[in-house]
């Protein structure tokens, strides 16, 4: 924040680019640190209470004093845990949320505090959807910004809509064998509406639709996450004897859900038998599968193809 104005700059950074940064008035903001260190994991595993389905990321902030991002409002759930330093926190509920014209970063043209916090290392503040909020350092501070995605009705439709064009099978072709000429050739006539109106009526979903397009739609990982596999990868058989030896974990990056049978990795979908089911399922909850445990044929095959993927890895979790 420089005289009223916002630049941004968008990463990756060097050295170079913090040298001569001004004492105060400018903020770092790191996104998805949860993909590149298991500490940041274990710290998401203590929002368990909510599902994996509901999760975004964890991203963290360094601000000097005065510091921030100003006054703007989230679609989504977060959850603000005070690292070192302090912040101060202003909300409101006010429904105006208009933003001002021209600059690179969504601020609320007229932010109106309701309530205010100091929050020091420890604190924690819950923050809806759609409430406004300004975060500002009081000292040198780092804040996790633990968030949960709030999908809306228009994002759903819209990509649910895109899933049933990749999976819908509907035959037939638009014909008019009693074809007759037409006063106005520009008119569409009421035929062909009626034809058109009936073959889209074949356009049909249900429940186990929705629940194979959500699994994925939610397990689907972001544009810019890309998933190293092993450089030398193990055959077969020494995998499965390492993953009895060590055990297996899921990569940081990978989003594993499941429902009614139905595995979800990283916007793939599986339907495995019972037995594999059950040893998936708890590797989905866990985020780990502990050495020495009891893996069946089809188990095993689907974890090789995860593991050439870069899906996960032997071990356990650090």
């Amino acid at each position: 924040q420089k005289r009223g104005t916002w630049e941004v700059s968008r990463g990756p950074f060097t050295a170079r680019d913090f040298r001569g940064r001004p004492n105060s008035k400018w903020t770092l903001l790191v996104q998805g640190v949860n993909h590149v260190l298991p500490q940041a994991q274990r710290l998401l595993l203590q929002f368990s209470f909510i599902p994996y389905a509901r999760l975004d990321d964890l991203m963290i902030s360094y601000a000097p004093p005065g510091g921030g991002v100003g006054a703007h409002f989230d679609s989504y759930d977060v959850f603000l845990l005070q690292g070192s330093g302090r912040r101060l926190w202003q909300i409101s509920k006010q429904k105006d949320l208009r933003l001002v014209a021209g600059v690179p970063l969504k601020i609320l043209k007229n932010f109106k505090p309701e309530q205010e916090w100091v929050l020091g290392m420890g604190d924690m503040l819950y923050l809806p959807p759609y409430c406004a909020h300004n975060g500002v350092a009081l000292d040198g501070c780092m804040t996790y910004s633990i968030g949960f995605r709030a999908p809306s009705a228009q994002e759903l439709a819209a990509q649910f809509l895109i899933y049933l064009q990749d999976h819908l099978d509907i035959r037939g072709v638009y014909r008019d064998p009693g074809l007759t000429p037409q006063q106005h050739p520009a008119q569409i006539s009421d035929a062909m509406l009626h034809q058109a109106t009936q073959m889209l009526g074949h356009i049909h979903w249900g429940k186990h639709d929705v629940e194979l397009f959500l699994g994925r739609f939610l397990s689907e990982p972001k544009s810019h996450v890309i998933f190293q596999p092993p450089s030398r990868p193990l055959s077969g058989k020494n995998f499965y004897r390492k993953c009895n030896a060590q055990g297996v974990y899921l990569d940081l990056k990978s989003q594993m859900l499941f429902c009614h049978g139905v595995i979800f990795m990283n916007g793939e979908a599986f339907r495995p038998g019972r037995r594999t089911f059950a040893s998936l399922s708890q590797l989905a909850d866990g985020r780990e599968l502990k050495p020495h445990t009891d893996f069946d044929q089809e188990t095993r095959v689907l974890l090789y193809q995860w593991y050439q993927a870069g899906y996960i890895k032997m071990g356990c979790m650090t």
